[in-house]
This record gives structure tokens, sequence and C-alpha cells, in this order.
């Protein structure tokens, strides 16, 4: 039986002519940055290391390790990140985003289970990095200096490692053992550590130790205060003073009812902190509207769960003991509240203050050429200072505040001091065209329901600080790395090998080119762009 003429290898068949002659574009195997990754403020190559979890086994170590190259904290972010990646996961308009942050944690609790740890590769540089605070931008830039080859002294002015990850988010978001456990594999790359060694001036310090280089990541543990009247027997805190007291062991004595001033995620903890520490009721006060709460909605979802009340539209006017005074406010055309004389009182034992947070950067004070504006370091894209070979990150620049964030600033901060020390000029990356989910072919997935993760039954939330949000089982956590679509780059699914009419895609197998576009044949039909499912290939116009 004759075969068909385009799949022949026949004489007189495509194979014969060389019909790459018709070609007025040809394909292109491209390499485009997913939204993932684009969205990840830790910089992380989320796509590659989903890519080796998803064989399981052996896997999950170089999905780790491909984690680690970026982000030393993969089961602690796997708790308290945001995961802005999956708000960006193309899948989520297919039905549900890749649950990467569920993965992530798996793969840090796996590594902690089987003790993988990294090493020191590199030759040491003899050069010495002051890194100031142990929070997670500190942390960070420690571990990728450390690994480069530089010898890196943290100081530390409280009592314990980690800064706001240990002193601000809760035992049942993250659990202290994990938190010391990351911590130490980067102490073990050779990083000194010293606690209670607040630095008050920069520059003696730095002349006393020899330093080449330093690193600034104060934390903002200084609780803002807002002028509210308030009687002699008036219970007010500030709720970073009452977490970092706990978080030393100390528990706070708050009463029966406690009212928190504030809509961040701060307040929020401070308010199920409450619960558990036998308040029965917790009523979060913030004067604008639910949509306008700048905490995280799923914070704002576990806090209901667990009782917490919320008062919205209203302000507080004055405290005495046991009441308070509380006015009613409405949203202006701008969306900024307004007063309305409306007012009302609400019971309260004690009011937790959760308006945000400062940094104490007195340690500047002698150092006139690093600029301060409203009360954050300015830096360059570098993240120096103006004074040379000071860098600075984390919540001490402008930006978000977040724990993600602080390790991406960490990492950068690295790669910047690195090629400082050296001489070099600093890398600038290469701008990546971010793959687009209408470039995706998502009728060749299958239909694959997202997994969510567990949380521990609500009454054991509401009297303990055993973790909340639970880890996935390995089938699970496999079973979600492989929803990934790979948007963007090839994951040698054979398609355009099995489209192609003219046998021009040939299997090569290289590490990085798994195909090769055969150019004397490849007529530019643009079958196999139009049907890779990760929208990998492009057509390009033919060089004339």
């Amino acid at each position: 039986m004759e075969k068909p003429f385009a799949i022949t290898l026949d004489v007189g068949s495509s194979k014969a002519n060389k019909t790459g002659s018709w070609r007025t574009e040809r394909p292109v195997y491209v390499d485009l940055l997913p939204p993932c990754s684009n969205a990840c403020p830790a910089g992380e190559d989320v796509r590659s290391w989903l890519y080796d979890a998803e064989e399981g086994g052996a896997g999950y170590e170089r999905a780790w390790r491909t984690i680690m190259e970026d982000n030393p904290f993969p089961a602690i972010m796997g708790r308290v990140c945001y995961h802005p990646c999956e708000t960006a996961c193309n899948r989520g308009q297919l039905d549900e985003a890749v649950g990467i942050n569920s993965v992530e944690r798996f793969l840090g609790d796996e590594a902690l289970r089987e003790g993988w740890s990294v090493s020191v590769d590199a030759p040491s540089t003899g050069k010495k990095v002051l890194v100031v605070g142990a929070g997670p931008s500190g942390l960070s830039a420690a571990y990728h200096l450390a690994r480069r080859g530089h010898a890196v002294t943290i100081l530390e002015a409280g009592p314990m490692a980690g800064g706001m990850m240990r002193f601000g988010i809760p035992a049942y978001r993250l659990p202290r053992e994990v938190l010391d456990a990351e911590v130490q594999r980067i102490l073990d790359l050779g990083v000194r550590l010293e606690l209670d060694a607040k630095v008050t001036d920069l520059d003696a310090t730095m002349a006393e130790g020899g330093y080449d280089a330093a690193f600034l990541s104060v934390g903002a543990q200084v609780g803002r205060r807002a002028y509210i009247p308030a009687g002699s027997a008036a219970h007010v805190l500030d709720a970073v003073s009452m977490l970092h007291g706990l978080a030393e062991g100390e528990r706070p004595l708050l009463g029966r009812r406690v009212a928190v001033y504030g809509g961040g995620n701060t307040a929020l903890d401070a308010a199920r902190t409450a619960r558990r520490l036998g308040a029965s009721e917790a009523v979060v006060v913030y004067r604008r509207t639910r949509d306008r709460m700048p905490a995280h909605e799923s914070e704002v979802r576990e806090a209901e769960d667990e009782g917490v009340l919320f008062r919205w539209l209203t302000t507080i006017k004055q405290v005495e003991g046991g009441a308070m005074t509380v006015e009613r406010m409405e949203l202006d055309d701008t969306g900024f509240p307004q007063p309305t004389g409306e007012v009302d009182e609400l019971a309260a034992d004690s009011l937790v203050l959760a308006l945000g947070q400062d940094t104490d950067l007195s340690l500047l004070d002698a150092m006139p050429d690093v600029a301060v504006d409203d009360g954050v370091v300015q830096v360059d894209g570098t993240l120096m200072t103006g004074r040379p070979g000071v860098f600075a990150g984390g919540d001490m620049v402008p930006g978000e505040r977040s724990v993600t964030v602080g390790v991406g600033h960490g990492r950068h901060a690295a790669e910047q001091i690195d090629a400082w020390l050296a001489g070099r000029a600093p890398r600038v990356p290469a701008d990546r065209a971010v793959a687009p989910y209408d470039g995706l072919n998502t009728w060749y997935f299958a239909d694959a329901p997202r997994t969510h993760r567990p949380t521990l039954e609500t009454v054991r939330r509401q009297s303990t600080f055993d973790e909340v949000v639970q880890g996935l089982d390995e089938d699970n956590a496999l079973y979600e790395a492989r929803r990934c679509m790979s948007c963007g780059t090839c994951f040698q699914c054979d398609n355009c090998f099995g489209v192609c009419p003219d046998n021009a895609v040939l299997k090569i197998g290289r590490p990085g080119e798994p195909y090769l576009i055969d150019l004397d044949y490849c007529k530019g039909c643009g079958l196999c762009a139009s049907e890779c499912p990760s929208g990998a290939i492009a057509m390009e116009p033919e060089e004339i």
C-alpha cells in the first residue's frame, strides 16, 4: 500500500525534494519567561523546579536544589509567602492556578526530613562582608555571599535569628523548628552570627572588623503609634511588641475582650493570637471596607473561621478602662474614609495597635552620604546606598514589605556586592518576553482540579499554636507539580515531531536542545508552532 506523500521517505517524496525552498518563514524554538517566575519577588525559576518535581523520587532533590539557587528558605516560603506566582499562573485562566507554594513547601519539608544540604563550592575570595540584621533579607544575602566564597558575619540586635519571621509571624503560621532548621543550614556554610549585637555606628563597626562591604537589612520592628485619648485605666499596646514578646516567651495580659486597630496582616495575626491566648472576643476595627483591606484574603478567611470579628468603616476616638468610643466612617469619592459624627461604644479590656511598622535607622546617623527619605534608605538599582560598598534591602528600602521581597533583595544584593568587590560591572539581566496564556494550546492538557492544602480543625486553632495550614502528601504534591503547563518552554512532548508533514523535526536529545528543524525540508507551514502545547515555537520571517 502506498504511503501518504507527506510522511513517506521514499524517492519522489518530500524528503527527496527539498521543500525548504518554498519557505517564507521558519519555526524557531523559544524559551519565554513564565508568568510565575516573572511575578516571583525571590526570583525563583519556578517552571524548572516544577519540571524536576514532576518526576518524583530523585527529581524532588533536583527540584529543591534548583530552588536553593535562588531562595534558601523553601520550607519557610512554602508557608508564609503569599504566592504572587499563583496569581500570575496561566493555568488560573483555564481552571485554577498550579499550587506552586504547596509544592515548594513539600520540597522544603522533604529536604528537612532527608537532611539535604548545600555547600560552598567557590574558592575563598579573601573578602569580608558585614550583614546587619538576621531577618529574611540579611540571611538570604549571607547565604548567597557565603556560596560565592566571601567571609560573612551577621550582627543581629535581637536574641535570636529570623527577624520578623520569628517575631512577627506567629508559630501557627511558621513552626519554630522549621525556621530554626533553615537558618541553621545557612550557618553551616560558615556564616558567623553574633546575637545581641546592635550596630549603633556603622562606620566604626566596619572599620573595627575590617569589612570590605556591608549589607544593611534592619527590619521594621518599631510599631507606629497613633494619638488616641486614653484614660489611666486603659490598656493599650502595639501589635509588634505583643508578638515580639510572645516569641520570647512572654504572655501578654489582654483580658477577655480584645480590640485590634488596623487592617494589615499584622492586625489579623494579633487578633488570631489573642483568641489563642484565651480572649473570648477579638474584634478588628478598620476604618475602610473589606475590599480595601491590605491584609491578604486568605488571612481574613482564616481569622473569620477562628471567630475573629470585624468592625468595618470604624475608627477609635477614645479609650477608657473596659470600653472604647468608636465613630462610624464613610468613604468619599476617592475612597478616603471621612467621619460621620455617629459614635458608638465598643466593650474591650485592651486595645492592640497594628498601624504599621517603622525601621530604626539610627546606625546611619554618622553617615550623611546615605540618604534617608520618608523613613527608608535610598538605593540605586544595585541596592547600593550613597556610600560605596554599603548596600541595603528588605524593610529598609522603598517597596513592598514581605518575607519574599526581603529574600529577593538579599539575593540581588549578594550578586551586586560580589560584582562590586571583584571590580566587575553589575550584571543586567536580559529582558525576556513573558509567555502569554493565548500562546498555549490548552486543549492538550487534561482536566485536573487543583488540590488544596488541608487545615487544622477550628477548635484546635482557637486554643493552640499548632500549625493551621497543613502540607500536601507526596501523591498530591506530585499531582500538583504535573499540573504545570510549562508556559513558553519545550517539555519534549513530541507534538512537533508527530505533526510535521515533512518529517523536518528531528529528535536529537541534546540537553536543552531536544529537537532540530531540518531547514532543507521545512516549508514553513507553521503546523508545529500552532500545535505546540506550551507556546515554545515561534514563526520568524525567513532571511532573504
